[in-house]
């Protein structure tokens, strides 16, 4: 075996598009690899003793370079070589992943009296998140929240909340988010771009999403974990309601911060367990 090394993310997931390229101390190339789907380089291409550089690249991420050292096997173990996204950004291996209600949360906050906080949330929600493969800045989003699904722990607030006042449930019972394009903000921060459908209208929202990490459930699934954050402006959804109190402070406050905190699971849809 001439070459072996082991492509990854920083996460630990194979890089299965990387690239190895071999170039000896003159700069000439004398090897060019490609990793399988489980991101390992196997090359049987006998090496001749002597120092090298080992370059790999893929699309997406920072190219690597690292020195390898070949004895009179005529191999050289390169070992794992970990590949950060273009930029410092990461995401989530590519493909599908469906978000999952049990272990995620759609909540929204209100200010209240102008001295306090209202924090309410959607409890009937589904969600889907495709991981574009080489430019993850086409990767998509799309939600459909049940606006009837209201709860802020007070059953008197919420019927008001689901009447014409407010969310009006009976004529839009679906509160709709597609993502328009994603770009990066940061290490491990992208910003979401899309349209949100709201109580009959629909407006670009953004969302500041951070990356948080991928690892392995108890079920013998992989997961996801995303936190994304905005604000919203009643007014910007023919939401006008108000009722105002001593000294002109408004009961509710016309700003509503969202906070979402998402966990997905890879793949078309959800395990059942």
């Amino acid at each position: 075996m001439g070459l072996t090394a082991r492509i990854r993310t920083r996460d630990g997931w194979a890089v299965s598009h990387a690239v190895v390229t071999v170039t000896d101390m003159t700069g000439v190339q004398v090897l060019r690899a490609e990793a399988d789907t489980e991101g390992a380089v196997r090359d049987t291409t006998p090496l001749t003793p002597g120092a090298y550089t080992v370059i790999v690249t893929a699309v997406g991420y920072a190219p690597a370079a690292s020195s390898a050292i070949v004895t009179a096997s005529g191999r050289a173990e390169v070992g794992t070589v970990t590949l950060a996204r273009q930029g410092g950004t990461e995401l989530p291996p590519p493909g599908p992943w469906t978000v999952d209600p049990a272990h995620s949360s759609v909540a929204a906050v209100a200010q209240h009296l102008g001295i306090s906080s209202v924090r309410g949330r959607f409890t009937d929600f589904a969600a889907t998140v495709e991981i574009a493969p080489d430019d993850v800045t086409k990767s998509r989003v799309e939600a459909v929240i049940k606006a009837a699904s209201i709860d802020t722990g007070n059953g008197m607030r919420d019927t008001h909340l689901r009447s014409p006042d407010f969310l009006d449930v009976e004529r839009f019972p679906e509160i709709t988010y597609r993502s328009t394009g994603v770009s990066e903000a940061g290490p491990d921060r992208w910003t979401v771009r899309g349209e949100l459908a709201l109580h009959g209208v629909v407006r670009e929202v953004d969302l500041d999403l951070a990356y948080l990490g991928t690892g392995a459930d108890p079920w013998g699934g992989t997961r996801a974990a995303f936190r994304a954050t905005t604000e919203l402006h009643r007014e910007d959804f023919a939401m006008n309601y108000n009722q105002v109190v001593q000294a002109g402070i408004a009961a509710i406050g016309t700003t509503l911060r969202v906070e979402l905190d998402v966990q997905a699971v890879q793949g078309e849809s959800l395990p059942a367990v």
